[in-house]
């Protein structure tokens, strides 16, 4: 789940979680590699600590401690 994931960069962001902001690689790469177009696009979403990772997610962890 994103929390743990988030953990194995650094346990502050497993203990402080709050959201994960996630896109697909391939979403990356076919908007220019341009966060602000993939946002434009709608294809950035925001999940919470239930999310489960997949292969190839880019995540940006939402945290607080």
């Amino acid at each position: 789940k994103a929390p743990q994931a988030a953990g194995v960069i650094h346990n502050d962001f497993e203990r402080g979680f709050i959201k994960a902001e996630v896109m697909h690689y391939n979403e990356f790469v076919a908007h220019g590699a341009s966060l602000a177009q993939v946002k434009a696009a709608g294809r950035l979403h925001l999940e919470g600590k239930d999310y489960i990772v997949q292969d190839g997610d880019i995540i940006n962890f939402r945290f607080n401690v």
